[in-house]
């Protein structure tokens, strides 16, 4: 493959960096991962911005991204147009990330994951998008970029980062060896130095400027690298059209109905769409070059790209049904986006297959461009208030409460209250007013218990809260008595209150705890068996028995989880059974068996017997 004049304009500019702009780039990872380090730091002394989690947000961003960008981008360090880029990025990340940090707070326990993550995760395809046309800018002073400008430094990115991380990975592996073989020898300096925090970030950073300095100045092997690629691409690309062909020729017999049965019919459809565009760019390449296949195979291949249309549309009414049935959720707000950008590559590249006018697949080059600035605004537009997964999913699902397409006793409050952000949290406090809630006692007592969690699946129980000496009087209060359950004495609740460290039962202010008095051992007497519902996933029981000194403890446990059902509406007729005192011992049909003067030891089940 003979590279194009514009990869060989960008390849003779990369390669001639001066030694300023190649020192800049080792130094400026070195500065990321300096900055890095500070906000560990700065989080764990408390200081400002990073105590709390939106300065933290905003400084990551900034960090993590602007530097990277100005990294692939340098050429001179005294063009203009360079800067602007940078203060440019610096200011639109800044604005998106203090918006994910507003969604993201707001409440305990809410679960910043679920609006941070797609946050990246959007902000890095954003970035990667948009880096080319800033780069050809430079390049040719202009916003007009030419495609195969564009073509080349996307690809030129991909396999630099891709670079960067490979080399990273190798030195930390030489270092690790490094360590391993003193320590061989009882010299553990090297091994405790490379642990250091500090020298994690810096070295990190240092390593990744120079896998990236290496992929921007080392362009013969990038460019072999990227032969090979393509030459894979080129072989799998007519395949995976007759896959999409022939799937397509099949639904005529199958139907529809088993693509509604499955879950992951939509991520399935569109994996397909986008292998398909990925492949197509590699053997189209920056549209220049001779036409890689024959004509028979050329029209397979146009078969295929003709029918991503319904590939695309056959996924967004999956989720369309989904929606319809359950409403939206952020999760469902994203593969929606996806979905629509996947849709406007499928249409725009079957409409360049039908078009045909200049050469083969020539018309996909337009379609490509349009695309990246869809994406680019897209990825903005759903990180502000016009497009907020958050404000979306949470409407969406109080209109179906209102409507009465969901009945409050299966509402999933949990989701609402961790899952959703601020305006999921919010709207989990004005359900105290709600009427569904008000009016009914038990269900408002579960409002409050899933307020009062600190944590989506339960708050871990070794700090100095869960270790200290409980009020007898609050565990009495707290504890409720099952349906024909007989209150034990003093002794059992002092127990309880000085449970030693480590212990669980009623441990949390959001524990629901019910005590049962069964007799499961036969004795005549009242066994203390005493379950809680916490803050976190499932449920678990204590029983308590006295030992040989008549000191009450916990003798067994036994946890719960729920068996495939929604934890709410298990947890809901778990409780409702547990208050009723509907608990029994069942004998074992085999029992346990000694061997020796061996514990005793139980027989696991083989599954169902033989006839």
């Amino acid at each position: 493959m003979v590279p194009s004049p514009a990869a060989e304009t960008a390849m003779s500019v990369d390669a001639t960096l001066p030694r300023n702009e190649r020192a800049f780039i080792v130094l400026l990872a070195v500065l990321q991962g300096g900055l890095m380090y500070l906000a560990q730091k700065g989080h764990d002394a408390g200081w400002w911005p990073f105590a709390e989690l939106a300065g933290r947000v905003c400084w990551y961003t900034l960090v993590l991204a602007v530097p990277t960008m100005m990294a692939l981008s340098v050429v001179r360090l005294r063009d203009a147009r360079f800067w602007q880029h940078a203060i440019g990025a610096t200011v639109v990340f800044a604005v998106l990330a203090a918006w994910a940090s507003w969604n993201a707070t707001g409440g305990p326990g809410i679960k910043a994951g679920s609006v941070l993550g797609p946050f990246g995760a959007s902000l890095a395809v954003g970035l990667f998008v948009a880096l080319p046309w800033l780069q050809c800018r430079l390049a040719h002073g202009h916003w007009r970029a030419p495609y195969p400008c564009l073509f080349e430094h996307a690809w030129q990115n991909t396999l630099t980062l891709a670079l960067a991380a490979l080399f990273t990975g190798i030195c930390w592996l030489v270092l690790w060896l490094w360590g391993a073989l003193f320590a061989l020898v009882k010299i553990d300096f090297f091994r405790e130095l490379f642990r250091e925090d500090a020298f994690i970030y810096l070295a990190t950073g240092a390593m990744a400027g120079l896998g990236v300095l290496i992929g921007r100045t080392q362009h013969r092997a990038v460019q072999v690298a990227r032969q090979i690629l393509f030459a894979i691409f080129t072989g799998l690309l007519p395949l995976l059209a007759f896959i999409a062909v022939l799937f397509v020729a099949s639904l005529p017999f199958t139907g529809l109905a088993p693509l509604w049965e499955m879950r992951s019919a939509a991520s399935t459809l569109v994996a397909v769409v986008a292998l398909l565009v990925a492949f197509t760019n590699s053997v189209l390449q920056d549209g220049q070059g001779e036409r890689p296949y024959p004509g028979w195979l050329r029209r397979l291949v146009d078969a295929g790209l003709v029918l991503l249309p319904v590939y695309a549309l056959l996924a967004l009414y999956a989720l369309w049904l989904r929606i319809h049935q359950y409403g939206w959720t952020t999760e469902r707000f994203w593969a929606v986006l996806l979905a629509v950008v996947v849709c406007g590559y499928a249409f725009g590249y079957a409409w360049a297959t039908l078009r045909n006018r200049s050469g083969w697949l020539g018309a996909i080059r337009p379609v490509n461009r349009v695309m990246s600035l869809v994406v680019v605004a897209l990825a903005i537009l759903a990180n502000t208030p016009l497009l907020d997964a958050q404000r979306i999913a949470v409407a969406s699902q109080l209109q179906r409460l209102a409507d009465g397409r969901i009945d409050a006793e299966d509402f999933d409050l949990a989701w609402l209250r961790h899952d959703s952000g601020r305006r999921g949290y919010e709207a989990t406090l004005a359900l105290r007013d709600h009427a569904a809630w008000a009016g009914n006692a038990e269900r408002l007592g579960e409002l409050e218990r899933v307020i009062a969690r600190t944590n989506r699946w339960g708050a871990p129980r070794n700090d100095d809260a869960a270790r200290s000496v409980r009020d007898v009087a609050q565990l009495r209060a707290q504890v409720q008595l099952a349906d024909g359950a007989i209150a034990p004495g003093e002794d059992w609740w002092e127990a309880l209150a000085t449970e030693r460290p480590g212990r669980n039962e009623c441990a949390g202010a959001a524990d629901d705890c019910i005590l049962l008095t069964p007799d499961l051992d036969g004795d005549g007497a009242a066994d203390p068996l005493l379950c809680t519902l916490g803050d976190g996933y499932g449920a678990r029981c204590a029983l308590f028995a006295r030992d040989d000194a008549g000191e009450w403890g916990i003798t067994a446990h036994l946890q719960m989880w729920p068996p495939g059902t929604p934890e709410q509406a298990w947890r809901r007729a778990l409780r409702r059974d547990l208050l009723a005192g509907r608990v029994q011992a069942v004998p074992q049909r085999w029992p346990d068996l000694r061997i020796g003067d061996d514990q005793p030891r139980q027989f696991d089940s083989a599954g169902p017997a033989g006839p």
